[in-house]
């Protein structure tokens, strides 16, 4: 299954990507960097910030930076990954920033012609994270 995560919102399509995978599906995410969290943007970046802060830098836990990365880790938090088949439904996502393969993707979820609301794409995220 090929999704394209262009202006879908995060929480929601990881959670249908979480219960494909579960059902034994390989997921292909394209354009995650294109994908949104809703609410205040300072609020957003606070929050990010503080995951990052979070720990040791040489013990954990480390949280990613990247567009990709992100991605990943929200679908991950929607899987039971300590266990074996929750670690095998997460090595079946692949998640890739912008098309490299010329793909065509489906959207599965909301999109941002759904919401009202302030909003900060993952891009936008990524860049303020890392300086």
């Amino acid at each position: 299954m090929i999704v394209d995560a262009t202006h879908q919102i995060l929480g929601r399509i990881s959670s249908k990507i979480a219960k494909k995978l579960l059902d034994g599906e390989e997921v292909i995410v394209i354009n995650a960097e294109k994908s949104i969290v809703t609410g205040d943007p300072d609020v957003i970046m606070k929050d990010f910030k503080q995951k990052i802060d979070r720990g040791d830098p040489h013990h954990g836990p480390f949280y990613p930076k990247t567009p990709d990365g992100i991605f990943r880790r929200a679908v991950r938090g929607m899987l039971p990954y300590k266990k074996p088949h929750g670690r095998e439904a997460f090595k079946k996502l692949k998640v890739y920033v912008g098309n490299p393969k010329g793909l065509d993707g489906k959207m599965i979820a909301k999109n941002k012609k759904d919401i009202e609301c302030r909003y900060l794409t993952l891009e936008k995220i990524s860049k303020k994270l890392r300086g």
